[in-house]
């Protein structure tokens, strides 16, 4: 008689989803459930140091051929939309598929709860973290991130209507928008746009170089392969450049 297979410690009588782990979800989806010599589905046991044939049978209490007795009635593995809800009172096709099948993390993976439920409430947290900060923020550096996702429809908006969508942008992104939050080249960003909207700065029609729109002196020198605007910004952060944005932002205000 073949020795049993011993079931881990931590095995817990519960309820299992199962879900494929491609984006698509077909209708039905159905994985090998029995070993054959075209699909071999087998398990090595490490403490017997051999290779198990494994089958689902619904008539039989182990997914393991050599342990199970007299007539197996076959059954079949289907995802349906791309899951596959397994009752706690179908042990042996749980254990088949948490335990045993190769395809397991590869095609399909197991619903884990607790962690489905820390990432949860880290997101929620995180969440709320963003539309603190979005409702805190002054209008200049809301303006600035938000022109980062809407562009220069952003000069059209209300302060009202800017604080509205910074806030919808929070929630919908709590991680972008907090990272943005952190990010003062953002803002540097969108001074360097309004001081060329506000005719204070030109920008050559190649988008290499910046100089003061009154007089043409140029100040900048755009470095190849770099986003105008992004450069300007780094620029502003140097000794030069820190003189020419205090002299903007005074024009601006």
């Amino acid at each position: 008689m073949a020795k049993k297979t011993s079931t881990p410690d931590t095995w817990e009588m519960k309820d299992r989803i199962y879900h494929l782990k491609s984006d698509s979800k077909p209708v039905v989806y159905v994985i090998p459930s029995r070993h054959t010599r075209r699909k071999p589905l087998l398990w090595f046991d490490d403490n017997e140091k051999i290779q198990k044939e494994l089958r689902y049978a619904t008539n039989q209490s182990s997914p393991f051929v050599e342990e199970q007795k007299g007539v197996a009635t076959l059954g079949h593995i289907a995802f349906r939309n791309g899951t596959l809800v397994v009752p706690k009172r179908r042990q042996n096709l749980q254990k088949m598929l948490s335990l045993y099948h190769p395809m397991k993390d590869i095609i399909y993976v197991e619903r884990d709860e607790v962690k489905e439920a820390t990432n949860d409430l880290g997101y929620m947290e995180m969440e709320i973290e963003a539309l603190l900060v979005a409702r805190e923020m002054d209008i200049d550096q809301a303006e600035a991130i938000l022109r980062v996702e809407i562009g220069s429809s952003v000069n059209n908006m209300t302060s009202n209507a800017i604080k509205r969508d910074l806030m919808l942008m929070a929630k919908k992104n709590p991680y972008m928008f907090l990272e943005l939050a952190q990010d003062d080249s953002v803002e540097l960003r969108n001074i360097g746009i309004k001081a060329v909207e506000a005719n204070i700065l030109k920008i050559s029609p190649d988008n290499r170089t910046f100089q003061w729109a009154s007089n043409g002196r140029k100040l900048f020198t755009v470095p190849l392969d770099e986003h105008p605007y992004s450069a300007l910004a780094a620029w502003f952060k140097t000794d030069e450049g820190m003189e020419v944005l205090t002299s903007i932002q005074k024009r601006l205000k």
